[in-house]
């Protein structure tokens, strides 16, 4: 079913170097200087960090990165690494795990790379979104996927998962419409926009991660393989997603930064039911016997 691949063996080995010392950098280089305002190009004014690795970025968006940093060190790269690990010893939940956590590191600098302002890590964070693109694309092709369902028990709960899928890409999808279109219509600029030109966060949302919720949710209320596999990545991209947004939340209060309650109270929920999903959901995989799919 699984088949160890040198190349993502060492492109993974390369994002966890790298990322070490990227992420390691967001959190303790703080340097010296203090926040000043900057008047963006909407004619709004903002409170620049002045300090540290993210000198450049809004105090909102380094409070954020700071809590993305220590996700990225205290939980991406250890899951990074025992995904690894199980996957060079043929297990198919190392695999997977392997996969979704690649998704997150795909997810995380891609947004450092579009979104983050210029630094002297640029070139690293380029290196690390393409480390990861490749490595994501190779893990999804040495798997299996036409034997996947057959591996998973009738016990696993699949439209319990499917409709939590459906309920994390309709919440990001009216979140992030409700700050847009409000804007849209009359002429303001969107909440959240701070120093960017564009809504790089939300452009990944509404472009990858809620049409994959829903692809994933009506796929594997299908039974389809390719819904096994989607959700699989899902669940452990969304659980890690949700835990970096939690730290933020809680960085960007600590930071001074008004919090929407919302952001507060459902990502920590959404959590705990993606974590708790995530678990059935692995349980429930027989590596060792594949049974017809239907």
């Amino acid at each position: 079913m699984t088949h160890p691949n040198r190349p993502v063996f060492v492109l993974t080995s390369l994002i966890v170097l790298l990322a070490l010392v990227t992420a390691g950098l967001g959190v303790f280089w703080q340097g010296s200087g203090e926040p000043f305002p900057f008047t963006t190009l909407r004619g709004e004014t903002v409170m620049i960090s002045g300090h540290g690795l993210y000198t450049y970025d809004s105090v909102s968006i380094v409070a954020q990165a700071v809590a993305q940093d220590w996700v990225t060190l205290l939980l991406g790269i250890p899951l990074l690494l025992l995904g690894l690990f199980l996957t060079q010893r043929g297990s198919l939940r190392g695999r997977l795990l392997l996969t979704g956590t690649l998704g997150y590191f795909l997810y995380t600098y891609a947004s450092y790379a579009f979104g983050a302002a210029y630094n002297v890590l640029f070139l690293v964070y380029v290196a690390l979104f393409s480390l990861s693109l490749f490595a994501f694309v190779l893990a999804v092709m040495g798997l299996d996927v036409h034997s996947l369902a057959g591996h998973f028990s009738d016990r696993l709960p699949r439209r319990l998962i499917a409709g939590f899928l459906f309920v994390v890409g309709g919440f990001l999808l009216l979140a992030w419409l409700g700050r847009i279109v409000p804007g849209l219509l009359t002429g303001a600029p969107p909440v959240g926009l701070e120093a960017n030109t564009t809504l790089f966060i939300q452009v990944l949302d509404l472009g990858l991660i809620v049409p994959a919720a829903f692809l994933a949710g009506v796929l594997l209320w299908r039974r389809s393989s390719w819904g096994y596999l989607l959700a699989s990545i899902v669940l452990v991209k969304g659980f890690t997603l949700s835990i970096s947004v939690s730290a933020m939340a809680l960085n960007m209060v600590l930071a001074g930064v008004t919090v929407s309650p919302v952001e507060v109270v459902v990502f920590p929920a959404l959590t705990l039911v993606g974590v708790g999903l995530t678990a059935v959901l692995f349980k429930n995989l027989n590596p060792a016997s594949s049974r017809p799919a239907h």
